[in-house]
């Protein structure tokens, strides 16, 4: 077993991200092989299958390609060596199927390929959708049919598994939708099911289903295929660094190298707290030998919690709120007095040799504690560590600045930003794993602008396309197995579609959508109160932030109406959407929108700006404040000219107007650098500084007492120490010119790059004295652009040039 997982790092998994070509005649109507299950099992209901087809090729092929799915998930091995998982999550209409050569992996005569398919019944995340449990494989031509899923596979349900730490969200007291814990029975477990050389002669034929059909063909489908379109996942090995604490025996770091077990007696109870020194997200590896009937529970955690007994931690008031003791983290890097409360996996040993246990799913974690119950043998855990896994993101970025603390509030973002990248964009890893469009628009401009890979970002607005409800908007997060649906975060979905437009030349991608982002206008056109020219009584969930003034994150106004911050948000949206709609040649459309956001921009100021305050009010009533309703009344233009600057003044100082939380701080930048203020930027990074204080690795939800340690949406620094602090945004559609005014606020010195579809944006901004600026930027070719300096602009072109101001 050890072998095949070291393969695993060496061969399989190869992640094969070259895209695989696909036999034209697959993508339309349906596949020769069938949809297969295991017989004489509630299709419906949890279950572990473990599929196998031994076939033989009389030479080595130079290609063997072959296309899978299944529901709920897979892992596909040949020969032994683990090939792929998948599939890329979606929804029943648009189900994704791989497409992967397995040449390398095939031997001249007998060949053995097998899955592990899982399906988690009611037990699965909310982000997977299924339908029943089911495996297909289909080769690309007549060269590889013999493989094709049908009645001459072999299948077995495995039970050693079943499904545990089911009470996650009640002990985290949060809400927790990542699936199930496994709990496997090495006993029971078929272990070699993978190998050549196992004899499946026992083993079920499995049961056809139906003949796979593609989207837009069919009468009676279960499952609409479609071609996977983002790559594999990546997977790495990543050692955990120490051990923190150990009770029951003596424990030292020695065996997390891998070079030497850790023998755990008979008849012992012990606990090791291990720490990664870092959040991740991976597939922790244990093997283990010997230790008959030994339990290893393995919990898993972001970060210790209070112990609730211990007296170093109280009931506290935090920005107004108490908060109860056991929700404190306090620092990260702490761990007297603190406990490991979160989701677990439990592995019984069978006295077998070279075991390994791994999760069916990720699991993210700072920590790990073993809880070890050995019987009559002693057990050996020969090794445990992480096989790292996420959205295989290239970093093409880079930062440097004369503040070298700069650098780690970068890392930690990229950190950030990595964990809540997988096959959509997560919220967050730990608690959620579900792609909301309000994360999902800051997550895409960081992967554009540290990568330039826009795969991922084309595939959410792809998922909330899917997602639409009859109404018009889109689902608040998707692919989801539950309906929720913000109205908000419809208007950044449209939001996410300009920034698409503006960052890449890719017109035909953009125009299909114009219809329905007209649905999700018009959704809003037909909420307004026209006696005040504002949006009226608003239902599903108005979600804007996390807001210690905003109940459940809904501002004033949302539900009853009248809502000066989402009236706002709905002009911001407006505007943009005329300038997609003027752009594809729909002026009229553009027009109406354009009037529509001038109309309600100046009705929404007009009843809710107070004038002593000098900022905006959430409602006509002034009786509530925050900075969401200037921040959002600023960036829609709505605020004239001459109220701008006090008006963001104000936002920033007056500490009696509610908060915006590490989320809407990204808007409250965009605010900054529409007034003209991007200078302040680098004084408004306290926040990160905080975090990195306390100790956190990947950035959090919101200020503690926060539920989630790492989301992706507070990661935008990632995305603004290029766009603010060098400059950096495309002043044209398709990135086809560059505009770059740097701030650099107390920042002497900055060098950065960034991918762009034509090359790399290199800049070097060195100030000169008290207001001048030395400056040297290089474009790719066929990019022009402007550099602007404190009023001062300069026309820029492809290749290296030297400015001074």
């Amino acid at each position: 077993m050890k072998n095949i997982l070291f393969s695993l790092l060496l061969v399989g998994c190869m992640q094969l991200n070259a895209q695989v070509p696909v036999n034209p005649d697959l993508l339309k109507g349906s596949w020769r092989a069938s949809w297969i299950t295991c017989p004489n099992v509630a299709q419906r209901d949890y279950g572990v299958y473990h599929f196998r087809k031994s076939f033989t090729i009389d030479d080595i092929k130079e290609k063997f390609i072959v296309h899978l799915s299944a529901d709920n998930r897979y892992r596909l091995f040949v020969n032994g060596v683990a090939v792929c998982s998948g599939p890329a999550r979606g929804d029943l209409y648009n189900w994704y199927f791989e497409s992967v050569d397995i040449a390398p992996y095939l031997r001249k005569g007998k060949n053995t390929i097998a899955a592990l398919v899982w399906n988690m019944g009611v037990h699965a995340p909310v982000a997977q959708i299924s339908n029943q449990t089911a495996f297909v494989l289909q080769g690309d031509t007549d060269a590889e049919k013999v493989v094709n899923s049908n009645a001459t596979w072999k299948v077995i349900k495995d039970s050693s598994y079943v499904p545990c730490s089911l009470d996650n969200g009640a002990r985290v007291k949060s809400y927790m939708v990542v699936g199930p814990g496994d709990q496997v029975d090495a006993k029971n477990y078929p272990w070699g099911w993978e190998q050549l050389d196992y004899d499946d002669a026992k083993w079920l034929n499995a049961s056809s289903i139906t003949n796979p059909v593609n989207v837009g063909y069919g009468s009676d489908n279960l499952w609409s295929l479609k071609q996977r379109n983002i790559p594999l996942m990546f997977e790495k090995m990543q050692r955990i660094q120490t051990v923190r604490r150990s009770e029951g025996m003596e424990v030292g770091s020695t065996f997390l190298s891998g070079s030497k077990s850790l023998v755990v007696p008979a008849n012992k109870t012990v606990s090791i707290l291990l720490d990664q020194s870092f959040n991740t997200v991976a597939y922790p590896q244990l093997i283990t030998s010997k230790g008959r009937g030994a339990s290893i529970k393995l919990s898993y955690t972001e970060a210790l919690l209070a112990d609730p007994n211990s007296e170093k931690y109280k009931d506290v008031s935090i920005n107004g709120a108490t908060r109860r003791k056991d929700f404190q983290k306090g620092n990260r890097n702490d761990i007297h007095s603190k406990l490991v409360i979160g989701n677990y996996d439990i592995f019984i040993a069978d006295g077998g040799v070279q075991r390994v246990f791994r999760p069916l799913w990720v699991r993210t974690y700072r920590y790990i504690q073993l809880d070890i119950t050995t019987k009559d043998e002693p057990l050996e855990i020969n090794d445990l560590y992480g096989m790292a896994t996420g959205y295989p993101f290239e970093v093409k970025a880079s930062f440097k600045s004369n503040d070298s603390s700069l650098q780690q509030i970068w890392d930690i973002g990229w950190r950030t930003a990595q964990l809540c990248a997988g096959e959509t964009y997560f919220d967050c890893p730990y608690y959620e794993q579900l792609q909301y469009e309000g994360d999902t628009r800051i997550q895409s401009l960081i992967s554009l602008y540290v990568t330039g890979d826009d795969r991922l970002m084309r595939k959410a607005i792809l998922d909330f396309y899917h997602s639409r409800v009859p109404e018009g908007l889109t689902q608040g997060r998707y692919p989801s197995s539950r309906l929720q649906v913000i109205p908000p975060f419809s208007l950044y979905w449209v939001s996410m579609l300009h920034d698409y437009w503006m960052h890449r030349k890719d017109a035909a991608f953009v125009e299909q959508f114009l219809v329905p982002i007209m649905g999700v206008l018009d959704w809003y056109e037909r909420k307004i109160d026209q006696q005040k020219n504002m949006l009226g009584p608003m239902k599903w969930w108005n979600f804007v932030d996390w807001n210690q003034k905003f109940p459940g994150g809904t501002p004033d106004g949302a539900n009853e109406g009248n809502s000066s911050v989402i009236t706002f948000q709905y002009v911001y949206t407006l505007k943009q959407a005329a300038e997609l709609f003027n752009y594809f040649g729909k002026p009229n459309d553009a027009a109406h929108y354009k009037n529509l956001a001038d109309r309600l921009g100046k009705g929404a100021f007009t009843a809710c700006y107070d004038s002593k305050k000098g900022v905006m009010a959430n409602t006509p009533f002034k009786n509530t404040f925050s900075q969401h309703a200037s921040i959002m009344g600023i960036l829609s233009g709505s605020v004239p000219k001459e109220l701008q600057q006090k008006m963001i003044m104000n936002t920033l100082t007056d500490t009696s107007i509610s908060q915006a939380t590490f989320y809407y701080r990204f808007y409250l930048n965009r605010a900054l650098k529409y007034t003209g203020n991007a200078d302040r930027y680098y004084k408004e990074l306290k926040p990160w500084r905080d975090m990195i204080d306390l100790g956190l690795t990947t950035f959090a939800e919101e200020p503690d007492p926060t539920r989630s340690d790492c989301h992706a949406w507070s990661s935008s620094p990632n995305y603004d120490f290029f766009a603010t602090i060098c400059g950096i945004t495309p002043s044209k559609p398709g990135f086809s010119a560059v505009r770059i005014a740097p701030a650099l606020g107390e920042l002497n010195h900055v060098v950065g790059e960034m991918p762009h579809p034509n090359g790399i944006i290199k800049v070097e901004i060195q100030k000169d004295g008290s207001s001048g600026v030395l400056a040297t930027i290089e474009l790719p070719s066929n990019v022009p652009g402007v550099f602007s300096w404190k009023g001062k602009e300069v026309s820029l072109h492809s290749g290296i040039q030297k400015i001074k101001l």
